[in-house]
């Protein structure tokens, strides 16, 4: 089948280069220049494991083309995927200018049976937007459907990639939402996947929209819900691994997303949830919940900071080394990630900082000026006062921590991940502070 795909991003990339693997002919459409160009040599723009390999065999077969043109992939395409950004305006509501722009300029350019399909988050009725953008800026002679106008269909078909695993959540996926509003829709999405065989849920436009951010929205309820548990345990003397893991084991709950941290990042969860609540706001409905689930997440970085002023004691002047930079491991996306926060703050006190994460020191120099980034974990812990551990990088379960030990001023470790809360540090002399962990001994701290 032949399809484009407007937006090479995250989303927009591995979407286009995984259809192209199931044996579709694939456009990617950007107006990046720079970014098309690299892509044309074979070089993603962004890291996810197995990208630049898989890429590299696409464009050798020939499957898989890029441009700037939505012109030209309108042209061939029989299906448009819109995989362009929905960024927060200052007031939490999804910005769709680019979603807009993408179905003028598709539509202005129709001539055949178009399916355009959301693959974007958007907020619900942004469908029947779409058609009606469409509908409007078709060319004369189409307008008219009393006149032989031109048929075409919008549909949504939302996407549950991880950054981090997105070729294998795209290949395997639990499920493959389409919310179409024609049988033909229908059955061009069945043809789609119907390599990966998956368990389709055929819904409406409003439903689908919707089944996006009240996934996104439930999973960040759980981490903010968990975080919320760990400081109780700080405070009592419990431990969250246990806790969680008690929990886990219920069948009703499950134990993913129960991990305790510095809160949750990267591009979707806080934007999703933003939106979700501005869209219940307009639609009449105080989503009192999901407001609480920001409020906590926010509040959890400020917890971790004042923990290490705590045991840090002064923060001004101290060398303070971070391993971790993006919002989770296996990307280096450092959108909404905790560890801008939680350095900015440290900055703003008078410490000194240095860094370390395997992928992300390109994306972190202009979000953290005045920050040190090394080029191994050794060079950004030496002579420091106190190590902070904002991102769980399998690599950083290797580290050597008797040399560590070595190399440090202080030997005060902070967990953010809680990554080596099996490791016994204090055998090594260090003094370590988990999340959740009991820190307060009963306390009331």
């Amino acid at each position: 089948m032949e399809i484009a795909v407007v937006g090479s991003g995250y989303v927009g990339l591995v979407t286009g280069v995984c259809l192209a693997h199931l044996g579709h002919r694939v456009t990617c459409i950007d107006i990046n220049l720079e970014k098309i160009n690299k892509l044309r040599k074979g070089v993603p723009p962004i890291y996810e494991p197995g990208l630049d390999v898989m890429l590299k065999d696409l464009i050798r077969k020939k499957r898989i083309t890029f441009s700037t043109s939505i012109k030209t992939g309108t042209k061939k395409a029989v299906v448009i995927f819109i995989a362009v950004g929905t960024p927060s305006k200052p007031n939490g509501e999804a910005d769709l200018t680019y979603v807009e722009n993408v179905a003028r300029e598709v539509a202005e350019n129709m001539h055949s049976y178009k399916l355009l399909v959301e693959k974007s988050t958007v907020p619900a009725e942004t469908g029947l937007r779409i058609r009606r953008t469409v509908q409007m800026n078709l060319p004369k002679k189409y307008r008219n459907k009393n006149n032989g106008g031109l048929e075409f269909d919008v549909a949504s078909n939302p996407e549950f990639l991880r950054e981090g695993s997105a070729i294998e959540d795209f290949m395997n996926p639990d499920r493959v939402v389409v919310g179409v509003e024609s049988k033909r829709a229908e059955e061009i999405f069945r043809e789609i996947y119907k390599p990966l065989k998956p368990r389709m849920i055929v819904t409406d436009l409003k439903s689908a929209e919707l089944i996006k951010h009240a996934s996104n929205s439930f999973l960040a309820t759980k981490i903010s819900f968990i975080n919320s548990i760990a400081q109780v345990c700080d405070r009592v003397g419990a431990d969250v691994l246990k806790v969680s893991e008690g929990m886990g084991f219920d069948k009703r709950i499950g134990r993913h997303f129960l991990d305790a941290g510095i809160g949750y990042g990267g591009s979707c969860f806080p934007k999703d949830v933003e939106a979700f609540i501005h869209l219940s706001e307009k639609s009449g409905y105080n989503f009192i919940l999901l407001d609480a689930v920001r409020k906590v997440n926010e509040s959890q970085r400020r917890y971790f900071i004042r923990l290490i002023e705590d045991k840090l004691w002064i923060v001004k002047n101290k060398v303070i080394a971070v391993l971790g930079l993006s919002f989770k491991p296996n990307t280096d996306d450092m959108r909404s990630a905790p560890s801008v926060d939680i350095i900015q703050a440290l900055q703003k006190e008078g410490a000194t900082v240095r860094a370390y994460d395997p992928q992300a020191m390109e994306n972190a120099q202009s979000l953290l000026p005045g920050v040190t980034l090394t080029k191994d974990v050794f060079s950004a812990v030496k002579g420091a006062h106190c190590l902070l551990l904002l991102t769980e990088w399998p690599e950083f379960k290797k580290i050597d921590f008797k040399r560590i030990h070595n190399l440090m001023q202080q030997p005060l470790v902070f967990d953010g991940r809680n990554m080596f809360a099996d490791e016994n540090l204090e055998q090594y002399g260090f003094e370590y502070y988990g999340i959740g962990r009991g820190i307060y001994k009963g306390e009331r701290g």
